[in-house]
């Protein structure tokens, strides 16, 4: 009997993580993509445009919680990957305070400088009443917005996956309703659009923080010492750097664009434009729910040298994300009439421009879905180069480049057609510079997503049932891979004892992987369950197994890291 790998544990731990992902990626876009609804719902489409000019503030928000949050806990991910508590935990602090910090101050200044940032966002003077309303009250809730996103993601690291989700169910569901109440049974219009909103992030805020009366977590507030500090915040932000572009760029690109569209097509064009990036978040909410899904796992993966679990991972998100792209854009395509239900169109003169945008518009969503797969995966491999490129060609050099050259040559409708092109173009380039790098690594990357291979090492994968007879059959296959006797029997007597152990301090377990890697110097062996924990420096009985195992290992190595127990065990 064999036992080759399958992947069933990694894949579970994908479909773990891919709903409450699914909620935590429509955090920065949700809020203000229902705001838009109740907006056209009980004002009329047109005063979408007020949330079209706050959409520039609103991605440079997601700038702040992306580069602290997203770069911290990707850090936080691979320290323990390293089985270096003390500094998952620096990084968790310094993220936690920083966003604090940082959030406070974003506050303080919208409130002082309320002025210029409306003249800034707003390039008409009908407009900015109603964008000063909005744009106050949503201001109110920013340190908070931040800080529940940021601690989100970290506690997704620490396996507490459902607590996100209900974090980020609290926070909208609150902003639903309240929306309806403040809108339409106390007129408060505008306003009330962006009260609610601040008041779910306030609600999920306090929601979140409940964490840290679990006695279960393993993130922990620690002193950093003050000489180290200005380090790991310089690390958090390189971490986070590229994927936190997305909406910096994003901000600079809404603003070039916006002032575009409003000097071809005025109001109605803004509107237009809005309906667009509103229907792009609806699609964002299930391409950022897989790519996000994947960050941890590829972070840790990669960073064990499991490349295999890498490229399976990468694959089945690719596929997931071209199905959603190629659904929503003939979706969109086919019926754009769905669009204007959305938002309340109802202007017969309006109808057929809106209709001609939307159509125009989705068909770049396929390109966009992969597109955003490979950022967020080059990001949590420590491609970094690779990711900043990537985002900002696709963020805003084709955005801007492709709209002002085509809107010049064809007006209006070049203008749409240059936002499906450089979406296009993204991928292009990337398939381009994915085929040049593997050819000149001399295939030590491959594929699309550069895959690394193993150099001069030997690898063996097993994914096997949780039973001590399974174990069993299992250690005498492995003595059979290794030509040195003594290794054979080592590399097998650990797998076996620890397999065993594993099974005893468990009532039920079904899947276990298990990788060995040799790498001439040493044997690395890799072993991942959900279940118990195993106590590494268990010693009491000479004769149990992990007791066992600490005097014939050189090194043996454990952690918890997305809900799964993993161990590593060095054979010299």
């Amino acid at each position: 009997m064999t036992y080759e790998r399958n992947f069933d544990l990694l894949n579970r731990k994908f479909r773990e993580l891919f709903f409450p992902t699914l909620m935590a990626s429509i955090a920065g876009n949700f809020a203000v993509l229902v705001d838009a609804f109740f907006i056209s719902m009980f004002m009329g489409s047109l005063y979408l445009s007020v949330v079209q000019s706050i959409e520039p503030f609103v991605a440079f928000i997601n700038v702040i919680y992306w580069l602290i949050g997203l770069g911290g806990s990707i850090l936080c991910t691979m320290a323990k990957a390293e089985f270096n508590e003390k500094k998952g935990n620096a990084y968790f602090t310094i993220s936690i305070i920083g966003i604090i910090i940082v959030g406070l101050i974003m506050t303080l200044s919208t409130m002082i400088f309320q002025g210029q940032y409306v003249q800034l966002l707003c390039h008409t003077d009908q407009l900015k009443p109603f964008v000063t309303q909005y744009f106050y009250y949503y201001a109110l809730g920013i340190v908070f917005e931040c800080y529940m996103v940021c601690l989100a993601y970290f506690i997704k690291t620490d396996g507490f996956i459902n607590m996100q989700f209900r974090a980020f169910l609290i926070c909208n569901v609150v902003n639903i309703i309240l929306d309806v109440i403040l809108m339409k049974f106390l007129n408060l219009g505008i306003s009330g659009a962006a009260m609610a909103t601040t008041i779910g992030h306030i609600v999920s805020a306090i929601y979140i923080t409940l964490y840290f009366f679990k006695s279960n977590r393993t993130l922990k507030f620690i002193k950093v010492k003050s000489s180290e500090i200005i380090g790991y915040a310089v690390d958090i932000c390189k971490s986070g750097s590229s994927v936190s572009s997305i909406p910096l760029y994003t901000t600079i690109r809404l603003v070039f664009l916006n002032a575009l569209i409003v000097g071809i097509l005025g109001e109605l064009g803004l509107s237009a434009f809005n309906m667009c990036y509103n229907t792009l978040y609806l699609v964002d909410i299930f391409i950022l729910g897989t790519v996000q899904s994947i960050l941890p796992i590829a972070a840790v993966y990669y960073k064990e040298e499991d490349f295999t679990g890498v490229d399976y991972v990468t694959r089945r998100s690719l596929k997931i994300v071209m199905v959603f792209g190629v659904f929503f854009s003939a979706l969109f395509i086919l019926f754009p009439q769905i669009i204007l239900f959305i938002f309340n169109v109802n202007n017969p003169a309006d109808i057929p421009t809106i209709i001609n945008v939307i159509r125009i518009f989705s068909i770049s969503f396929i390109a966009f879905a992969v597109n955003s797969l490979y950022m967020f995966y080059a990001e949590s491999v420590q491609y970094n180069k690779l990711a900043n490129i990537v985002t900002l060609i696709q963020g805003l050099i084709f955005p801007v480049l492709f709209a002002y050259l085509f809107a010049y040559l064809w007006g209006a409708e070049g203008f749409w057609v240059s936002l499906v092109v450089s979406e296009f173009a993204t991928l292009l380039f990337i398939f381009i510079y994915s085929k040049i790098m593997a050819r000149k690594s001399n295939n030590d990357y491959s594929g699309f997503f550069l895959i690394k291979k193993h150099e001069n090492a030997t690898v063996f994968e097993f994914t096997l049932d949780g039973n001590v007879e399974d174990a069993v059959k299992l250690s005498e296959n492995i003595q059979e891979s290794f030509n040195d006797d003594r290794l054979s029997v080592l590399v097998s007597m650990v797998i076996e004892d620890m397999i065993v152990h594993i099974i005893n301090i468990n009532e039920n377990i079904d899947l276990i992987d298990v990788i060995i890697r040799d790498n001439g110097e040493y044997i690395l062996i890799s072993i991942k369950y959900s279940g118990e924990c195993v106590n590494v420096m268990e010693d009491e009985d000479m004769a149990s197994n992990i007791a066992i195992l600490n005097n014939i290992s050189q090194k043996i190595d454990y952690s918890q890291i997305l809900g799964l127990n993993n161990i590593v065990i060095r054979i010299k």
